[in-house]
């Protein structure tokens, strides 16, 4: 995520298409069976996500009804039993719940706050693969939080955009919502005649009016996201031949060429830095959508009204930063937004604008008295996830300083190691440090204890 105000799992997912899941055993014997954790145990959102399975796959089947704003819904989830499971939670906000099923069979459901608690006809046993399927209907919410701000389920002047980070996909569909664990998505959506929907991953050919959208890398809940409106939407590849597809809203048609061309420039340029691209397209939509932030969601980050090569390079960079490469715990957060930050001042570095030296020092010649410097962005706090000078430019700053200390060649294979050893899973920062110590081969923990921890201005180090 990055602001747009002035300022600036599976590691093999099963895709299982076909119900080819065995069903729960009507009998458990010796089996002390107990709830899931109603919670991920986060310790900045205790409530986000739940314990006790392993998602592999989502599959949604939507309707849409701008005029009324009613979405319908029938969520089919397949996990897998992490524990002798007697119920679970899933987390879902503001929708009704028509009936719930798993394995086939009715199950019974209760519902507080924003939890949808579960209890089977039967145990789960640890080990097991079972189906979820929910049917539920509302009018989404919009999520407005005074420190996390604005997500969920947007709507717009002729449809919606939903936007999830932290814990906005909740509104929309029944999920474990914590990016540790990361599940594949099989989205199907009814909409009005004229209009269009863009999701994550790649279109399939579906039934006339339904569009389906199907994203078989693993993708973390906040990162899920589906657009609707009256899109001009341009699919092509890249002259490095990966595919694009980008949506633009008809308010914003005269920008829908340089809006595709720049991501494909963008997105070629993170290839020859970064590694391979992680997913089976690139791409973008550029909405009316009214919040002041654009988001990484996967493969289609949203942009809001307006964008620009730098945002589309921060966005863009996450596909590597945050969507292959995932926090395991919101506090890793710095593992995003600093390297996403730290990609704009790369790209200026070598698309002639200033180098990153000189995008740190601007950066560095902050006051030590400013109160920035107490946020450390290793662990910035619930207030502080998305403080943009400590989570974002210091965050930035600290991998400048690892840069310096050593040396471009041996930083960039840093970077290449870290995207292509976790990709498609979850990391967090003590991974990155080690990797960053293993491959530079130099002791390196008093520099990230300084730029990631100490609640201060740090001292500088390193050569020029």
């Amino acid at each position: 995520m990055v602001n747009t105000t002035p300022r600036s799992v599976l590691a093999a997912a099963v895709l299982l298409t076909a119900c080819s899941v065995p069903a729960i055993p009507a009998v458990a014997t010796r089996i002390q069976f107990a709830p899931g954790a109603a919670g991920a145990g986060d310790s900045y959102l205790p409530m986000a996500g739940n314990g006790g399975y392993d998602v592999h796959r989502y599959a949604l089947d939507l309707a849409y009804n701008p005029r009324s704003g009613r979405l319908t819904g029938r969520a089919e989830i397949t996990a897998a039993a992490t524990q002798d499971l007697s119920r679970f939670n899933l987390d879902l906000v503001g929708l009704d719940v028509g009936s719930v099923q798993v394995g086939g069979r009715a199950a019974t459901h209760r519902r507080a706050g924003g939890e949808l608690t579960v209890t089977p006809a039967v145990g789960i046993p640890r080990g097991d693969l079972f189906t979820v399927t929910v049917r539920y209907g509302g009018v989404p919410r919009r999520l407005n939080d005074p420190i996390l701000g604005t997500a969920g389920w947007l709507r717009t002047r002729d449809g919606a955009v939903t936007l999830s980070q932290p814990v906005g996909s909740a509104t929309w569909f029944p999920v474990n919502d914590h990016p540790s664990d990361k599940a594949v998505y099989d989205i199907r959506m009814v909409v009005p005649k004229g209009l269009r929907v863009v999701s994550n991953g790649e279109p399939v050919p579906a039934r006339a009016g339904v569009h389906r959208w199907r994203s078989e890398r693993p993708m973390a809940s906040y990162l899920a996201m589906v657009g609707i409106g009256r899109y001009q939407i341009t699919d092509t590849n890249t002259p490095g031949g990966i595919r694009t597809i980008t949506a633009v809203d008809p308010l914003y048609r005269r920008d829908a060429a340089a809006f595709h061309r720049i991501t494909q420039r963008v997105t070629d340029w993170g290839v020859g830095l970064f590694g391979p691209y992680p997913g089976g397209s690139s791409g973008g939509v550029l909405d009316d959508v009214k919040v002041d932030y654009a988001l990484e969601t996967q493969d289609r980050p949203v942009y809001p009204e307006r964008f620009s090569t730098d945002l589309v390079v921060h966005e863009l960079a996450h596909q590597w930063f945050g969507d292959s490469v995932s926090p395991k715990r919101w506090k890793d957060i710095w593992l995003n937004e600093g390297f996403a930050t730290y990609a704009e001042w790369l790209y200026a570095e070598r698309n002639g604008g200033r180098s990153a030296q000189r995008a740190f020092d601007s950066a560095y010649s902050r006051s030590a008295g400013d109160p920035a410097w107490r946020i450390p962005p290793g662990d910035p706090g619930r207030a502080g996830m998305f403080a943009q000078f400590p989570v974002y430019v210091r965050g930035a700053m600290a991998l400048h300083e690892l840069r310096r200390v050593a040396g471009d060649e041996t930083f960039f294979r840093i970077l290449r190691a870290w995207t292509a050893r976790y990709a498609g899973g979850n990391a967090a920062i003590a991974d990155f440090t080690a990797l960053a110590e293993e491959v530079s081969g130099k002791r390196l923990a008093d520099l990230f204890q300084d730029w990631l921890y100490v609640p201060r201005k740090p001292a500088l180090r390193g050569g020029s």
